[in-house]
């Protein structure tokens, strides 16, 4: 069974013969690649190489376009609120977001995701692997969800009191990141990916009332705006952290997979979702992937599958750290290719 085919045969509910593997994996692949990470975020061709090279080696079952928090930012706002480093992404730095004026919001404009920049450099990378691997291995293309993208052009605390002090303003703002992930995601999927990851995570940081009053709709939005478009794409939610109390709202999103950090609590997860909603990931990357053996890793990931049950991806609900033991992602691996899903048919409380 090919790679691509297991993914969406599982998300149908159709018979697969193992179970497929999904971790996060970025510095970690341009590591296993010997190239520094700078370089994999700068030129999508690097990336490209790299995530080939961990399907090739370890038999992951995507190719993860995921990279860093300023693709979207540097092409909307410029440069200025974003530090470079050497051997790992750049970062936002709060102290010059790009909103410190919230009235620049009016002078935004949608960034145009084929104009050449950082937005232009991860459709390369698409391209590129559909030429490698186009109906083969899945391609997960990636999009900063409407509060990620948002707290990385105002500042995380900036944002959060926001909500408080000026709602407006807030409404205003996810409106319009609302409406450069929806152009990003269909430039994406024009240009060969199947699957559509949109990063939210500081949504763990909130309560009920404020993801459903906020957040919520406009996720429904993007999510909507693919799977209207694009029925046979794959939507892949990550919220990195413990989102535990707002999985009762999350589970009415439309997407076919929820990835789940370690933080949260994946019985509870599963009894909320319901039996037949993909749940990816859980196994921790710390205490498992980087400090664990290789049969730490493994149980890990049987305890997993046998709580999440028939609908499950084997993976880490945030990235795998670059000095992870190669051994630990062999091990990873291996317990999807020698897993069935139904081996664990309904979820357990284990």
């Amino acid at each position: 069974m090919r790679s691509l085919e297991r993914v969406h045969a599982l998300v149908a509910g159709q018979p697969v013969d193992h179970l497929p593997v999904q971790p996060v994996v970025m510095m970690f692949a341009a590591r296993h690649l010997g190239i520094p990470f700078i370089d994999y975020t700068r030129d999508g061709r690097n990336m490209a190489a790299a995530q080939s090279k961990l399907v090739h080696d370890f038999g992951i079952d995507c190719l993860l376009t995921c990279s860093d928090p300023a693709r979207e930012v540097i092409d909307i706002a410029g440069e200025g609120s974003v530090n470079w480093y050497e051997d790992q992404g750049p970062a936002i730095c709060e102290e010059r977001a790009a909103l410190l004026d919230k009235a620049l919001l009016k002078t935004f404009h949608i960034p145009d995701p084929l104009g050449g920049g950082r937005m232009h450099d991860r459709i390369k990378a698409i391209e590129i692997m559909h030429q490698e691997f186009g109906g083969e291995v899945s391609i997960v293309g990636w999009v900063e969800g409407p509060l990620a993208l948002g707290q990385e052009l105002r500042g995380l605390t900036r944002v959060m009191t926001d909500f408080i002090d000026d709602a407006g303003f807030v409404e205003d703002l996810l409106d319009f990141t609302a409406e450069v992930a929806e152009v990003y995601a269909e430039a994406q999927i024009q240009s060969g990916a199947d699957t559509i990851g949109m990063s939210d995570a500081a949504a763990s940081m909130m309560g009920p009332r404020y993801y459903r009053e906020f957040l919520f709709p406009r996720q429904l939005r993007v999510v909507e705006s693919i799977r209207k478009a694009h029925p046979e794409i794959i939507v892949r939610l990550h919220m990195c952290g413990n989102t535990d109390a707002i999985i009762p709202q999350m589970k009415q999103l439309p997407v076919q997979i929820f990835e789940l950090d370690s933080p949260t609590n994946l019985a509870a997860a599963r009894a909320c979702l319901g039996p037949d909603r993909v749940i990816l990931g859980n196994v921790s990357t710390i205490t498992d992937m980087l400090e664990g053996t290789p049969e730490h890793v493994y149980e890990a990931c049987r305890r997993c599958h046998q709580t999440s049950g028939k609908f499950h991806v084997v993976g880490t609900g945030c990235e795998v750290p670059p000095m992870t033991p190669p051994e630990n992602l062999h091990a990873m691996a291996r317990y999807s290719r020698e897993h069935r899903p139904d081996q664990f048919e309904t979820a357990s409380a284990a």
